[in-house]
């Protein structure tokens, strides 16, 4: 999968590619200091690989500005570890991703994609509501409680219909 927008081409991550999604994700994740340390690092991020794919998108200079996971689930898409470097955030880049996260699942086959929401970021539920998502549920998340002593947290599982 390659596809160029202003400048900005999305196409499969390799494994060339996992130190610049390391730090491009735990730059992104930074704000989410409830749990102290970094978002992921290279061994989590090709333990991913060998399950779904990494879909990034570059700069014409060949810098990482964005990623996402994606995973097949039978008729079911899974995306997450959505990142886009801080200084590109709010430009459209994130929502791109999101359509070529989309697209991956629809081009496999998928009728419904799902992504999880730490219950520690609300804030993120309208902004995925925008794009056609709703809640369907809850997992746990390990660990359930947070740095912050009493504070326990969960994901909320969204879902969407893909036609």
């Amino acid at each position: 999968m390659t596809t160029a927008c202003s400048g900005t081409t999305i196409r499969t991550a390799t494994f060339a590619d996992i130190p610049a999604i390391v730090q491009l994700v735990n730059a992104a994740y930074a704000i989410e200091t409830f749990f102290g340390g970094t978002r992921t690092d290279a061994k989590a991020v090709a333990e991913l690989m060998e399950k779904g794919e990494f879909l990034v998108a570059e700069s014409a200079s060949g810098r990482l500005l964005a990623c996402v996971y994606t995973e097949v689930q039978g008729e079911r898409g899974y995306f997450g570890m959505l990142a886009v470097e801080p200084s590109r955030q709010g430009s459209g880049l994130g929502r791109r991703m999101v359509g070529a996260a989309e697209e991956f699942c629809r081009n496999h086959g998928c009728k419904w994609v799902d992504i999880t929401v730490l219950s520690l970021r609300p804030e993120l539920l309208p902004l995925y509501r925008k794009l056609g998502y709703s809640e369907t549920g809850t997992e746990a998340f390990h660990p359930p409680q947070s740095r912050e002593v009493g504070v326990a947290c969960h994901l909320i599982v969204m879902s969407k219909g893909l036609s």
